[in-house]
């Protein structure tokens, strides 16, 4: 089933942000890993390969923005466009805002892997996938198409998060697949009111990142706590670094560090 051949990408390492359900941070995160690495010295790229929904764009500030597209040896080739050091490319770039993507499966294939082949990439010493929530037919394209150098999984506290984690867990490291899981990142661990800032409410329940983890024997990354102007920022394009609250900075640079680190 795997033995397809692959798709060529200059990127020394490759890394998907992958969840099992929508709504739990994992673009959130995939944007602010990809600015830490780039932060530090790296050339990094960022795919959003979440087609149905593409927030990077937004995210990163981008809206508006328009890949340059030149013809080579009869063949369209796309610039990413660059922003915070990091190259970015997104089907979000060539839709208006609001516009539905109806695709089957094989259409949407092909856009995703049109998005990686057809892009003149700068030799990153990192590329972040920004996968969409499940076990689709995206996801299985890329695993078969790409060489990945490892997952890592986002998850909210909650069960019901967990549950749908274990499944993007298991799609990665079955057999066949096996794609090194990098580690867990907990989203909305806690809330800590700015007017009481040692008080943590455990809204979304407590724990459930380090269970994941301990259940696959890997690490949980960290846990970011639920922090609303970071989620203000992303809609107007600020990240954690330019934002006034830099609680989530030391965060952060301590999983792009474990990850340098671990590969």
């Amino acid at each position: 089933m795997f033995d397809i051949e692959k798709v060529k990408i200059p990127a020394k390492h490759i890394i998907a942000v992958a969840s099992g359900k929508g709504g739990v941070g994992k673009s959130t995160v995939s944007v602010n890993l990809a600015i830490s690495l780039a932060r530090q010295g790296f050339k990094v790229a960022l795919v959003d390969a979440d087609l149905y929904g593409p927030s990077v764009p937004q995210m990163m500030g981008l809206q508006g923005a328009m890949p340059k597209v030149d013809v080579v040896n009869e063949k369209e080739v796309m610039t990413p466009v660059e922003k915070y050091g990091v190259q970015v490319m997104s089907l979000g770039f060539f839709m208006e805002q609001g516009q539905s993507v109806i695709w089957r499966g094989p259409l949407a294939a092909n856009a995703i892997l049109q998005l990686f082949e057809n892009t003149a990439w700068n030799t990153p010493d990192y590329m972040i996938i920004d996968f969409p929530p499940g076990t689709g037919d995206i996801q299985l394209t890329v695993l078969q198409r790409l060489t990945l150098s490892g997952v890592v999984v986002v998850t909210t506290p909650q069960e019901v998060a967990l549950n749908d984690a274990r499944r993007a867990i298991d799609m990665f490291t079955k057999e066949g697949i096996a794609i090194p899981l990098l580690g867990i990142v907990e989203n909305m661990s806690w809330f800590t009111p700015l007017a009481h800032p040692d008080e943590k409410y455990y809204i979304f329940g407590q724990g459930g990142g380090e269970t994941l983890a301990k259940e696959y024997k890997s690490k949980l990354l960290c846990q970011i706590p639920l922090v609303a102007e970071v989620g203000k920022g992303a809609e107007t394009g600020k990240n954690i670094f330019n934002q006034e609250n830099q609680t989530l900075v030391t965060d952060f640079l301590k999983m792009t560090d474990h990850l340098i680190d671990t590969l």
